[in-house]
């Protein structure tokens, strides 16, 4: 989705103005690093994930009127990427330009869209694969890049009516856009956490006699991974002293989230006549604070953040005609997190799972009639947290040595709530399923984390 790309585009943005704004701080220069690490050269890996789809269906049946829904393909995905890159050096400092291309298996399916008796939707991406393009800035043995260019995939799409199934789809193309963060392992070794947003075009069917349905197919891919780099003058990277994780930190996060809200409307005895999805989108902000404790290379934390959001869904609809229409909204207001997080250092960076408690604030609403409650759950993820390097402004630091930035993403799940629809003998069961993806800055007071190189 764009909107998660674009907030994580906007935090890095925003969050450097706000550290300008700060007068220069005395800091103590580490012991020497190890030189840049240098990008250039032949590389392939691995990488798995997971990918939630945004597909908004409008399905028209003529009069009275027409369905518009979210279908959202969910499911694993993994493959292989092979690339090159160059790395020069800019006014930034050490930048590279690359190339990639990856093919992924996927198993992202939706098979819920069901309007009991009568309508049922199911929807698949099998497989995708991208050609793109990287622009990326180096900090020591970390990069952190934008990547876009071409995509292409294979979609199927069924819609049962009476019974009857009627199958659609096939090969697709379009494009695609994304930003990660890769670093250095050790040798000739890299990892990365990476997020793509594909837009793989509009599939339409008018097969059914009367009616005409068109679905939207944007896929949203969250994935990690793992590149063997051959060649290129420089040297395997070999890590230096890890960094000193200890102590307490407080920073500031933005990015992007979709949800995946599974509902159902049921009559009074419990038995059920709708089952879709609402997929509310957004930008989301916010604060951390938290505490390391380091052993070697492990790092044991627990970090409490509490976010904004702009999360909603106002697209959905029955009947879909002005005055003989119910439409739907769906809103996550607010939500917090309480996690741990255990990481493993390698050089200056960190590598790390979090996983714990989540609250929030949803919002549901069916024409005049709303509901809203604070919900509880839980959430897991992981990200990459390294050293921002030190630029000198004003006659000063504007980074010094304990500041850091994390990418990070994280599933939050808030359970169900259930509410009678305006008190009249109809029930929604509401969930609220959301995939926020972030970027962040955190300033810790300890020692310096990393050495100034």
């Amino acid at each position: 989705m764009k909107k998660i790309l674009l907030g994580v585009l906007l935090a890095s943005t925003a969050m450097s103005a706000q550290a300008a704004d700060l007068a220069p701080r005395p800091y103590t220069k580490a012991p020497p690093m190890a030189p840049v690490y240098d990008w250039t050269g032949l590389y392939f890996g691995v990488n798995a994930g997971l990918g939630v789809g945004r597909n908004q269906t409008v399905h028209n049946f003529g009069p009275p009127g027409a369905i518009s829904t979210h279908l959202q393909p969910l499911g694993a995905v993994g493959g292989g990427q092979i690339g090159y890159n160059w790395q020069t050096n800019s006014f930034l400092g050490p930048i590279v330009f690359g190339v990639e291309a990856d093919l992924q298996g996927a198993d992202m399916t939706d098979t819920r869209t069901n309007f009991v008796g009568a309508l049922q939707y199911n929807q698949r991406l099998n497989w995708f694969g991208t050609a793109r393009g990287r622009v990326g800035l180096v900090n020591g043995p970390m990069m952190t890049y934008l990547t876009g260019g071409w995509a292409y995939g294979n979609v199927g799409t069924t819609v049962i009516q009476g019974g009857v199934p009627s199958a659609f789809g096939g090969g697709r193309s379009g494009w695609t856009w994304g930003s990660g963060v890769e670093a250095a392992l050790g040798g000739n070794w890299t990892g990365k956490i990476e997020y793509l947003y594909l837009d793989l075009g509009n599939q339409a069917f008018a097969g059914l006699p009367g009616q005409a349905l068109r679905s939207e197919l944007h896929e949203n891919i969250f994935r990690a991974g793992v590149n063997y780099r051959i060649g290129g003058p420089g040297s395997p990277y070999v890590p230096t002293v890890t960094a000193n994780w200890n102590g307490l930190y407080i920073g500031g996060n933005a990015g992007g989230g979709l949800g995946r809200n599974r509902n159902t409307i049921s009559d009074a005895a419990g038995n059920p006549l709708a089952r879709f999805n609402l997929a509310p989108s957004g930008f989301i902000g916010g604060g951390q604070i938290g505490y390391n404790w380091q052993a070697g290379n492990i790092v044991f934390g627990l970090e409490t953040d509490f976010q904004g959001s702009t999360l909603e869904d106002n697209k959905t609809c029955f009947g879909c005609v002005p005055g003989a229409s119910v439409d739907f909204n769906s809103k996550l207001q607010w939500f917090g997190t309480a996690r741990g997080r255990l990481g493993y250092a390698i050089g200056p960076s960190m590598f790390y799972a979090t996983g714990g408690f989540a609250y929030g604030n949803v919002k549901t609403a069916l024409n005049n009639f709303s509901f809203s409650n604070t919900r509880t759950g839980y959430t897991v993820g992981g990200g990459i947290e390294t050293p921002l390097p030190i630029v000198n402004l004003f006659g000063g630091p504007l980074f010094g040595p304990n500041w850091t930035s994390t990418t990070e993403y994280l599933y939050v799940d808030l359970g169900r709530s259930r509410f009678n629809i305006g008190g009249g003998p109809f029930v929604m069961s509401t969930g609220a399923e959301e995939h926020i993806f972030r970027t962040g800055l955190n300033y810790h007071f300890n020692t310096p984390t990393v050495a100034n190189y």
